[in-house]
């Protein structure tokens, strides 16, 4: 953890922003569904948040560099971000249908995808999780 936390910033809050968004999503897709209760809203827009952040702050890290300052992963933040709009869009709609394949994909999509990239030796989340 002293290795993250060494980092400049963003990437400390970012990681964790990560970490965060991975457990409370994956606690919002275990939960019930069907209606949107107080709590599905609250933990929605909590992920909303800390994804929002996540894919923002991804644009001031550039570790990995393809094109100018930029990685495939970035590609991934604007689709991220597109894809919170929809979301939020089709559930402000009634589309609870729709709304659910677009927060599905995000969570399915946006975390594990960019995990790979993240874990990759060399990167810090390789060093902080196999302190290589």
């Amino acid at each position: 953890m002293e290795l993250l936390l060494s980092q400049v910033m963003p990437i400390p809050s970012h990681a964790l922003a990560a970490v965060a968004a991975a457990v409370l999503g994956g606690v919002q897709l275990a939960s019930a569904k069907g209606t949107a209760t107080a709590r599905h809203r609250a933990l929605g827009c909590a992920w909303g948040g800390l994804m929002t952040y996540v894919a923002t702050s991804s644009f001031f890290i550039s570790e990995l560099k393809l094109r100018g300052a930029f990685s495939p992963i970035h590609l991934l933040s604007i689709w991220t971000l597109f894809s919170l709009v929809m979301a939020v869009y089709c559930a402000r709609q009634g589309n609870y249908r729709l709304h659910k394949i677009w927060m599905v994909l995000l969570f399915i999509l946006a975390l594990p995808v960019t995990g790979v990239f993240t874990l990759w030796p060399g990167r810090v989340m390789h060093g902080v999780l196999f302190g290589v």
